[in-house]
């Protein structure tokens, strides 16, 4: 029996499992593929405090090694179904076991949504980013191309022209999805460029990122030079074997506030997996310290 789960090994819940170590809790900590998330995928980190840049595997490494040494459990195991029985207690199942904990923390991230083109796989890291706050400063000065109509690409758009010599936001309608104020703050900047019911159709380039093949409503395909592409189409929760457990809102995101608390007692969401406005490393960080601060509290509680 642990007295703290924690489903996924990325920032958020390796922070989690550190802050629940520090409290003297028993902590498991189970992740179906390799620990880090996102941002063991990342090139280079330059927004963490104290750190000037790091690579985001050598960040994702040193947090993993960070929570080791403290003393959480780490198995990699992919989880295939939680319940809970009539105590409170809960059951974790993955494909090597059963696990029963007094609180869970799902922490098993969000993923972003691909093109699907190609050009996209083979360029992901050397022109192709997910994160325009993240990655966006590695062009300053160059021409860039944002894919996406809601606030995310607009937001993106906007920080990049602050950067950018030149930046073309490829819309798949013919308006925006994204607020007013956005919208128009776009269409104000001189050098953001919108191309309204555009597609990608391809991603170009040798070692790097040197063009962007889009295509308009009428079939006719158009090669830009660009040397880096961001996707900002949304991001794909991957909650649903959690739907029947803790309330999940319409975009499939678990719904729990800054508490991280969800719907269910002594079960926890933290990170990209939760229903939140900023999703960077330092607010999945922050949740992970959060949840396990109050599924520490809980057990506490619990044993008085």
């Amino acid at each position: 029996m642990y007295d703290i789960l924690i489903i996924g090994a990325g920032p958020a819940g390796l922070t989690a499992a550190i802050y629940g170590i520090r409290a003297g809790m028993s902590v498991l900590v189970l992740e179906a593929m390799m620990y880090g998330g996102q941002i063991a995928g990342t090139p280079e980190v330059e927004n963490y405090p104290s750190i000037q840049k790091i690579s985001g595997w050598q960040l994702a490494q040193n947090i993993y090694e960070q929570a080791a040494a403290q003393g959480a459990e780490i198995r990699f195991e992919g989880v295939t179904g939680i319940k809970e029985d009539e105590n409170g207690i809960k059951t974790v199942i993955t494909s090597g076991g059963r696990y029963e904990s007094k609180t869970v923390i799902i922490a098993n991230g969000a993923k972003r949504r691909l093109l699907g083109c190609p050009g996209e796989e083979e360029f992901k890291g050397r022109g192709v980013s997910y994160c325009a706050t993240c990655d966006g400063a590695f062009f300053r000065g160059k021409v860039t191309a944002v894919v996406g109509g809601g606030n995310t690409a607009l937001e993106d758009s906007l920080f990049l022209s602050n950067l950018c010599e030149k930046v073309y936001l490829i819309v798949r309608k013919d308006r925006f999805r994204g607020e007013k104020r956005l919208a128009d703050s776009v269409q104000a900047r001189e050098n953001i460029e919108v191309l309204y019911s555009h597609v990608v159709d391809s991603i170009e380039g040798e070692d790097l990122v040197s063009s962007v093949k889009v295509k308009n409503g009428d079939g006719v395909i158009r090669e830009i030079p660009v040397s880096a592409v961001f996707v900002a189409i949304g991001m794909e929760p991957d909650n649903g074997l959690f739907a029947d457990f803790v309330d999940i809102d319409e975009a499939g995101y678990i719904i729990a506030g800054e508490s991280c608390r969800t719907s269910r007692n002594g079960v926890f969401a933290a990170g990209d997996s939760r229903t939140k406005e900023v999703r960077q490393i330092i607010t999945a960080a922050a949740d992970g310290a959060a949840a396990a601060i109050a599924a520490a509290n809980l057990v506490n509680e619990s044993a008085v």
